[in-house]
């Protein structure tokens, strides 16, 4: 098994703070936390509401900026960047998957998902093509990739989102509860996804609460109150192992979950 040390690092928080104002008052969501996400991972984070998950996702990804602290991506300061420089970084480097579809509602689902690729300059026929065999991976078939957001349910607008987020073979895809909308099928469907990506090499971290979702994972990060508490390796998912359900249930239990 690789160690730790011997492996690289393509996300390293230092301190990392997030706070609010709300009523005059300052909450602390994020907590002078540092954290290293290893390349190759798919690494879940797990925690009570309000434990700050979805604060460090967000932070993590680019998307929003840490009160105090800093985040490097692959020895870069992405905390330094302006909102410019920012866009382009997560152009070029990630995708994503959040609670919110944020799915153009004047565009076909297909057209939402080649549109992520022709950003970097692909070409749109074999982009079309890529985004059809994910569409079908997803449980989409070719005709209701002709639909809109709108004509879509709720599931089938997040496994369309997934498409879009995944299409430009990102570094790393970040996922904020990605199968809460969906029925069993559908969430077999797209962690089955999230796993292929990541043995092919791609970095994924995922928050969830749920104990299927969770199990997909190659490491497990417990938060409580903006902090650290605790985290379980899993290794490679493999369908079927009992003793890696029961070992992530035990960990679970001792940080109460």
């Amino acid at each position: 098994m690789t160690s730790e040390n011997s492996r690289k690092v393509i996300i390293r928080t230092d301190k990392l703070s997030k706070s609010f104002s709300i009523g005059g008052k300052q909450k602390h969501i994020i907590k002078n936390l540092d954290l290293e996400i290893y390349e190759g991972d798919f690494t879940v984070i797990m925690g009570s509401s309000g434990a700050g998950k979805s604060t460090l996702l967000y932070a993590l990804s680019g998307m929003d900026k840490p009160s105090l602290g800093s985040i490097k991506y692959a020895g870069e300061e992405i905390t330094k960047m302006n909102d410019d420089q920012l866009a382009v970084f997560r152009r070029k480097h990630c995708g994503f998957i959040f609670q919110q579809i944020h799915l153009i509602d004047s565009m076909s689902i297909m057209d939402n998902a080649i549109s992520t690729g022709m950003l970097t300059g692909q070409k749109q026929k074999a982009l079309k093509g890529k985004a059809m065999e994910l569409f079908e991976r997803v449980g989409i078939p070719e005709d209701m990739t002709r639909k809109f957001p709108a004509q879509l349910s709720g599931g089938e607008a997040q496994r369309a989102a997934m498409v879009r987020a995944v299409i430009n073979d990102p570094d790393v895809v970040f996922a904020d509860e990605p199968t809460g909308a969906l029925n069993s099928a559908g969430v077999t469907a797209v962690l089955d996804v999230l796993t292929d990506i990541n043995r092919a090499g791609q970095s994924v971290v995922m928050v969830t609460h749920d104990i299927k979702s969770a199990r997909r994972a190659t490491r497990v990060i417990y938060l409580q109150d903006g902090g650290i508490l605790g985290e379980c390796r899993l290794g490679q998912y493999v369908t079927g192992d009992k003793a890696r359900h029961e070992k992530l249930r035990s960990f679970l239990g001792e940080m109460g979950w």
